[in-house]
């Protein structure tokens, strides 16, 4: 370690103001600079500012040196942000300072030391691409079918061990048994000694090599323990285990570690996020300072009374109370709509009457669950001419799953459409490869017809390999008993899927956005519907993707809850708000209790997004999978107070106060009866018009004026708490709860749910 890096000119004196900007608790934040120190710091509570004005409080102190100090973050985009704050208040640069992503530090120290861990200093960071095409070469060597074991699952698989710092030699082998029948481990030591011959790592390694060096290496763990006297960590509450360990080691000799998070907003745990991190400091440092950021700089009370009601049902949390000094504002907007078009016709009507009132579209956000939620959307607005993006992924019909079924239906439809020929021929792998792709080019082109023609040719002679010969007949022949079938397009889109092995090649992919993409396939199916015949629907997208692609300026943002964690709007829609969309059935499924608290913070990060207005709706029904099922409003809503909450709804949807176990909660009756609709089990249903249907206990336990008290008002229905019932989905189960038409029931196998009670039978 050389003097010069440890020994730096102090940079300059900061303005005198530096501390009188900051509230009470901020300013407690930057001065608490001995020991460990926890800031909760809530949703718009100026937490950069306090991690900024903490490292110049700490320089102009001279407490440490810039190259003495450690500060991480998780995006490149916050490391900036930072540093440029820094150097504003510092009125220069602090050169030397150790600031950048967990990865980009770990990788600067893993490239002074690489010799120790076999690597040569100048050692490359795969990408996802290169990753990929060094697993399908291990696979392939191993004898692991790739079609059924995709090299994209053993990556996701690889990571999250690596997340966790388990090398291959920590792997616990009841981990390692769900891919290709437990070889997955053996596959796992061959790819990282396939890297070190390659002089390699990829994104993973740079942080499980740092807990290799320093568990291994005492001397070189030392000289960092000794060299940061102080570690701030910016989003403590997505960290990962790896993340962790590195932390609590380089933390060990100073103790000066100060992490900043919320835990109330830890939504990435498919990502490899501990919460527990985060509430386990205490336990982990003792003697710890915890100091909550409480005064909110961005939303409205009504707005903050909402979510922090919200987000007090959860257990697993430290717990704060946001407020505010700003005006009361307008109440969050409740919206019971009829169905998804209809949710989608509303919001649109309510950003056009925003607009007129001279609101920037730029500030209006529609944040969903699912990806597969943006089409209504996205159609309404082509429709009213309303210019939007879609923030953190491509739109709907620009998705690769999406075009990869529009290119099969297109080729059905119009046999000479050669880009779609292309795009599909070995999508899924049939044994096609680019040396037939070039004869068949060769052959169209010499022949001038199209490649379609072209196979067929290829395909009925000898000059390709039997094994792409016969390939290549049977995916001709399957094109062929397609465009000959007499069914509803929708019907056939989904035929076509399937028998081509598209959705099982997403089925059987086990990274983390496989299930969003089978969910935009169906809802894909389920669009085309709307359409009399295949060609209207394929005109209709052609003229969407026309009409998207000469949008430009101030525009509408269309996002998941997920990507929209650390921005800000001045409104806020949040669609979708029914059980099992959110909270997803399959979060709490996947991971019961934890999942639904997840869930219950990502609403709650939903509704801190906005400055000015947030607006909830709720669909009486929804098409799910092709098949429209009735939709229970989501427990979330339940959750809301009252009093801050606005009810406004479609007529038929009678919104309402009722008396429920545990305190009062929204509930909506259902809205006027249309159309019969199917249900998830492919039975018929018609619903009734809303004056037939069975009547709703009011919140003074009356059902149309007739006093109903205690047991007598849950037996509505022929149901009863203790009734043993059976879901054909769920199976056998015991109900614990009687709200109107809806059921809480706890099944054998599945746990507790939610159902409708026309969806099960007493047992």
């Amino acid at each position: 370690m050389s003097q010069p890096d440890l020994f730096q000119a102090a940079p300059p004196a900061p303005r005198p103001d530096l501390l009188a900007c900051l509230n009470e608790a901020q300013r407690r934040a930057v001065e608490a600079v001995d020991g460990p120190v926890l800031v909760l710091a809530g949703a718009g509570t100026g937490k950069t500012r306090v991690l900024t004005t903490r490292l110049a409080h700490i320089l102009t102190l001279r407490r440490a040196f810039p190259s003495q100090i450690l500060a991480v973050t998780f995006t490149n985009k916050a490391a900036r942000e930072m540093r440029e704050r820094l150097e504003a208040m510092l009125g220069g640069a602090a050169d030397g300072l150790w600031l950048g992503t967990f990865h980009a530090i770990a990788a600067r120290i893993l490239r002074r030391h690489a010799e120790l861990l076999g690597l040569k200093p100048n050692f490359t960071i795969l990408d996802t691409d290169d990753q990929l095409r060094l697993l399908k070469q291990l696979l392939d060597a191993a004898g692991i079918d790739e079609r059924r074991w995709p090299a994209r699952a053993a990556a996701a698989i690889i990571q999250r061990w690596k997340d966790r710092g388990f090398g291959p030699e920590k792997v616990p082998p009841s981990e390692a048994r769900d891919f290709a029948n437990g070889r997955l481990l053996p596959l796992y030591a061959a790819y990282q000694e396939r890297l070190r011959t390659l002089n390699a790592v990829d994104f993973g390694d740079l942080l499980l090599h740092n807990l290799t060096l320093f568990s291994a290496d005492h001397a070189v763990l030392g000289e960092y323990q000794r060299r940061f006297r102080y570690i701030l960590v910016d989003e403590y509450q997505d960290t990962n285990v790896a993340q962790y360990l590195w932390l609590r080691l380089l933390a060990q000799l100073h103790r000066n570690l100060c992490c900043v998070g919320d835990d109330d907003q830890s939504i990435y745990s498919w990502r490899g996020a501990e919460i527990g991190n985060i509430l386990r400091f205490e336990k982990d440092f003792p003697g710890a300072t915890i100091i909550r950021l409480e005064q909110n700089y961005r939303s409205t009370p009504h707005i903050l009374a909402a979510a922090g009601a919200l987000i007090a049902h959860n257990a697993g949390r430290l717990g704060k109370t946001l407020w505010t000094a700003a005006n009361e504002g307008e109440k969050v907007r409740l919206r019971g709509v009829w169905d998804a078009d209809a949710e989608a016709r509303w919001v649109g009507d309510e950003i056009e009457a925003l607009q007129r009132r001279g609101e920037a579209l730029a500030e209006i956000a529609i944040l969903v669950r699912a990806g597969f939620q943006t089409r209504e959307f996205e159609e309404r607005f082509i429709t009213l001419g309303l210019p939007y993006r879609v923030l953190g992924g491509p739109r709907f019909y620009e998705r690769q799953e999406i075009r990869d079924a529009l290119a099969y239906l297109r080729l059905i439809h119009q046999p000479a459409d050669d880009l779609a020929f292309e795009r599909i021929v070995n999508t899924p792998r049939r044994g096609i490869g680019s040396t037939t792709l070039q004869m068949l080019h060769a052959r169209a082109r010499e022949e001038k017809v199209p490649l379609t023609a072209a196979a067929e040719r290829l395909a009925s002679g000898d000059a390709l390999k039997p094994a792409a010969r016969h390939a290549l007949a049977r995916f001709l022949a399957d094109l062929d008993r397609w465009r000959r079938l007499d069914l509803p397009h929708p019907q056939l889109a989904q035929l076509v899927l399937d028998e081509s092995g598209y959705t099982a090649m997403w089925q059987e992919d086990k990274s983390a956005d496989a299930p969003g993409r089978l969910e935009n396939l169906k809802e894909l199916v389920a669009a085309m519907a709307e359409f009399e015949t295949l060609a209207g629907f394929l005109e209709h997208v052609s003229l969407v993707m026309e009409a998207t692609a000469e949008s430009g300026g101030d525009m509408v943002v269309l996002m998941t809850l997920h990507g929209a964690k650390g921005l800000e709007f001045d409104t806020v829609f949040l669609p979708g708000w029914e059980e099992g969309l959110f909270p997803s059935q399959r979060s709490m499924e996947e991971n019961g209790q934890a999942g639904l608290e997840e869930e219950r913070r990502l609403a709650y990060v939903g509704l801190t997004r906005a400055r000015r207005r947030a607006l909830v709706s709720y669909a009486a029904n929804r098409r799910i999978h092709g098949n429209w099922q009735s939709a229970i409003p989501s427990r979330f809503i339940g959750e809301l107070p009252p009093e801050h909450v606005e009810l406004v709804a479609e007529p038929g949807l009678q919104p309402r106060v009722h008396d429920r176990i545990g305190g009062d909660a929204w509930s909506i009756a259902p809205g006027p009866g249309r159309a019969g609709f199917r249900t998830s089990f492919g039975e018929r249903a018609v619903p009734r018009p809303y004056a037939e249907r069975r009547p709703a206990p009011t919140a003074e336990g009356q059902v149309r004026g007739v006093p109903v008290r205690g047991a007598e008002l849950r037996r509505i229905g022929g149901f009863s708490p203790g009734d043993r019932v059976f879901h054909q989905k769920f199976g056998y189960g015991i109900i614990g709860l009687v709200e109107d038409n809806k059921l809480t029931v706890t099944f054998e196998h599945a746990g507790e749910k939610k159902v409708m009670d026309s969806f099960v039978e007493k047992a």
